[in-house]
């Protein structure tokens, strides 16, 4: 069984490889080749006010991060997710819904109960969040400009 673990500067570079072998797959098939564009975002994610980075761990081997932060709303403070993956050749075996359970236990001893994240319509991640109890914000937007 995978376990739950804080994660800080010393497992960066685990970390950035495992982003990085995620998303560069489709159905993302991001471009991630400028390192030191990937240093800067991953950077700018771990190094919130209140970064919140939780890894899931099988064998010693983190399999799992969700990169986000701590934010205080006017509703309550809540974990804003940023990016959330699991490793490629383990998705689509319960690795997903258990790392989530997991964040929620954890959160729930931080006395935060609500999870906030973004997510593309078009990707396998939409349902599986949908499915997974998560709500689409019945008045949130995602708007932008590119010039």
């Amino acid at each position: 069984m995978a376990t739950l673990k804080e994660l800080g500067s010393s497992d960066y570079e685990e970390i950035k490889a495992l982003f990085r072998s995620v998303f560069t797959q489709p159905p993302w098939n991001d471009d991630w080749s400028n390192e030191a564009q990937l240093d800067e975002y991953l950077q700018d994610l771990m190094g919130a006010r209140t970064p919140l980075t939780l890894g899931l761990i099988e064998n010693g081997e983190l399999i799992g991060v969700s990169l986000g932060n701590i934010r205080h709303w006017y509703e309550g403070t809540e974990y804003y997710v940023d990016e959330l993956c699991i490793r490629t050749d383990l998705q689509g075996k319960g690795y997903g819904t258990q790392f989530l359970a997991l964040i929620e236990e954890h959160l729930k001893g931080l006395d935060l109960h609500v999870i906030y994240l973004t997510t593309d319509r078009d990707v396998p991640a939409f349902p599986f969040y949908l499915s997974r109890g998560f709500k689409e914000a019945p008045t949130d937007v995602a708007l932008y400009k590119t010039f």
